[in-house]
């Protein structure tokens, strides 16, 4: 057995976790909506027309910023067609996915699922074939409580109170060629300013997201970005990063060390936010919204993104295994390790599209990645403590060196909350977890998602082969916490610290 240890002290904080870092994304796409949350021909429909069942599975992962409603769908999105009574809202024709958007779930739909499911809205506004002067609007319409135009509109609509949203994206992937209305990087900075500065005239309490290069591969990756944060300078808080991963070449090793690239990412970023900062004298640091992550290869190619002019196309339907799963644990393994960087971070998508719930008719199964997913969000609250792990090492293809554990900590108050990942394909491991200040005195809570084979995956038909379920591998002992950790598997603990 390989012996690992996680080195902690609870003075070394990098900062608070931010909830919303545990966000989701819900975009106009395949069956993400129609089919997904909604679904009123569905014999789970609520009152609402949403799915029971899939909200239900959603609250197990206690999202908060809840992105919408695009992705590449905003880029040719325009809210008004989405608004007012049902019978009067057209069918569109959305050329990001080629597929017929119904309009019968638009943003007023979306903010009182919202409310109910207590998610942060996070309004995406259409830079693509949109105006500023259109998201200014869309903004009235929203936060205002009357007396214009806009806001009045709202209220003929049904909704006497403002929503108050007070998050939102300029644009979507603007770097992009695939994107409507892709631009340089000059005409989009100066694009988003003039947003977010009529924006900020309508409402000034607001949170601005803009557009960041969308890929590590892309030419523009941080030349952009370093354009993007000149321009626009005090006129936003946050730069978005975008991020998918997949095992093209089928090597567990080498896909389960990613995490080495997932953090260079964030690191390259902020680095480029701190030098324009300091270099600008700007005002406030800008931070990182990643707000696309996920792992999707197998679900990519023409066939999975032309929706062949229809309503609610079967597209970007992911099947996840377990080392799917591992590799989500790590990119919120990684967010948690930079929570000084990262304060938002939506997972790419909720139900159906890259999802971690898929739906089947009227049947529904919870996803190999939704499991490490539950685990940490429920775990989140506290500071991030910096990790240090010393133990064997193994070097991959694609990343360079990596430890066999991926680990991140938050401590809150007393309670300490380890996430730890075994990439060993075939070797179990112990891991001591070391508090230099404190000792820990029991394990609280122990989950654990483990399998012997990389690829097995959740189905309609057995959906918990894969699945979170309690360990019984982990103790304290001296001081220390101990887990035992079979092969290819993650743990979530919470350790009560004397």
């Amino acid at each position: 057995m390989r012996h690992s240890t996680l080195h902690l002290h609870t003075a070394f904080v990098v900062d608070r976790v931010d909830p919303r870092v545990f966000g989701g994304f819900l975009e106009h796409l395949g069956r993400a909506v129609y089919e997904g949350v909604y679904d009123p021909e569905s014999p789970h429909a609520d009152e609402h027309g949403c799915r029971r069942d899939v909200l239900d599975a959603l609250r197990e992962l206690r999202f908060t910023a809840m992105r919408y409603p695009g992705g590449n769908f905003v880029s040719g999105y325009h809210w008004l067609d989405a608004v007012g009574p049902k019978e009067t809202r057209p069918r569109t024709r959305d050329l990001a996915w080629q597929s017929i958007e119904t309009n019968q779930f638009g943003p007023n739909e979306f903010l009182a699922l919202c409310q109910r499911m207590d998610w942060t809205p996070m309004l995406a506004v259409n830079l693509g074939t949109g105006t500023p002067e259109e998201a200014r609007n869309w903004l009235e319409y929203c936060n205002i409580e009357g007396g214009s135009r806009w806001a009045d509109l709202r209220r003929e609509h049904g909704f006497e109170q403002p929503w108050g949203v007070r998050l939102w994206c300029l644009g979507n992937e603007m770097d992009g060629p695939w994107q409507i209305g892709h631009v340089p990087a000059e005409v989009y900075a100066v694009n988003a300013q003039q947003t977010a500065n009529m924006m900020r005239m309508c409402d000034p309490n607001l949170e601005l997201v803009a557009c960041g290069s969308c890929a590590v591969e892309m030419p523009t990756y941080l030349v952009w970005d370093r354009t993007v944060l000149a321009h626009c300078r005090d006129s936003i808080d946050y730069l978005s990063v975008h991020r998918y991963v997949g095992n093209e070449a089928d090597d567990t090793a080498n896909f389960l060390a990613v995490s080495n690239s997932i953090d260079r990412q964030i690191e390259a970023t902020d680095a480029v936010c701190a030098e324009v900062h300091h270099a600008l004298r700007m005002k406030k640091r800008v931070r990182i919204s990643f707000d696309e992550w996920n792992v999707w290869y197998k679900a990519r190619g023409p066939e999975h993104h032309d929706g062949r002019g229809k309503v609610a196309p079967h597209l970007l339907e992911e099947v996840y295994n377990l080392e799917d799963a591992l590799v989500a644990a790590e990119f919120l393994n990684s967010f948690i390790r930079h929570a000084d960087s990262v304060k938002i971070a939506n997972l790419a998508q909720i139900v159906n599209v890259i999802a971690p719930i898929l739906t089947d008719g009227d049947r529904m199964v919870r996803q190999t990645i939704f499991h490490p997913i539950a685990m940490m969000a429920k775990r989140r609250n506290g500071v991030s403590l910096r990790t240090s792990i010393e133990g064997p090492v193994y070097e991959s293809k694609d990343y360079g060196s990596v430890p066999y554990v991926d680990a991140s900590a938050i401590l809150n108050g007393n309670q300490l909350s380890v996430f730890a990942v075994n990439r060993s394909v075939d070797r179990p491991l112990e891991l001591a977890v070391r508090v230099g200040d404190r000792s820990v005195a029991e394990v609280l809570s122990a989950e654990i998602v483990a399998g012997s084979d990389p690829k097995e995956a959740n189905t309609f038909d057995d959906p918990d082969r894969i699945a979170a379920r309690p360990f019984e591998g982990a103790c304290a002992k001296s001081g220390a916490a101990l887990f035992a950790m079979p092969p290819l598997s993650f743990v979530a603990a919470t350790l009560r610290l004397d």
